[in-house]
């Protein structure tokens, strides 16, 4: 299996949005796959541009995603089964992929891993960047721009995959297919992170407020 890295940056996070920049990169080769700019099919607002810094301007002179020269290729490549993509919050980005037609098959989401891994609830919270400071990865790169987010991604998915073959004691190719599972599988609340409760777990609650989970 071949392992790619991607990213997304968009018009913003509503079922019409759609891509502007795209940077997909190979496990362990130095140069990018692709790093390009497109036309999206609606105008991007000031809110999407003040997060990614591109603009309408950036973007006039180019194309869109899907007429663009390597899209049967970057489709091809995605769909393939012999293909993993690695996405952090993998939802988003392969939904933006899917509005431009493009159906991944074997899909990490290094979000949603890290969280079933942090049995200890050692961190605050699991956005990227908060993890590329809490990790403390060694790391050249900006911020909020998609080949940079790659970047940080194949760092923290080595991380997580390392983290998994440790802990629970499995070789590589168990540890990706474990990587994979964790990805399809669904994150319980175990505890309140809001109001009075806030810190307690929801067994707790039940056992002795149960009149406050019913009002929820």
């Amino acid at each position: 299996m071949r392992i790619y890295f991607f990213d997304t940056e968009t018009t913003g996070n509503q079922s019409d949005d759609r891509l502007c920049q795209l940077a997909i990169k190979e496990e362990s080769v130095a140069e990018p796959l692709l790093n390009e700019l497109y036309r999206p099919l609606k105008p991007i607002p000031p809110e999407a541009s003040a997060v990614h810094h591109i603009t309408n301007k950036h973007v006039a002179d180019k194309t869109t995603f899907v007429a663009s020269p390597r899209y049967s290729e970057i489709k091809a490549l995605f769909e393939s089964p012999d293909t993993i993509v690695v996405a952090h919050n993998a939802p988003f980005d392969v939904g933006m992929l899917e509005a431009e037609g493009i159906l991944p098959t074997h899909v990490i989401d290094t979000l949603r891993v890290a969280r079933h891994l942090d049995v200890k609830r050692e961190h605050a919270m699991y956005k990227l960047q908060y993890l590329r400071y809490a990790l403390d990865f060694e790391l050249d790169v900006p911020a909020h721009d998609a080949l940079a987010d790659v970047i940080t991604l194949e760092a923290l998915f080595e991380h997580l995959l390392q983290k998994a073959m440790t802990e629970r004691s499995l070789d590589r190719q168990a540890a990706l297919t474990l990587l994979q599972e964790l990805s399809d599988t669904p994150l319980l609340i175990s505890e309140f992170n809001f109001g009075k409760y806030k810190g307690v777990s929801i067994a707790e609650i039940a056992a002795t407020a149960p009149d406050y989970l019913l009002w929820l």
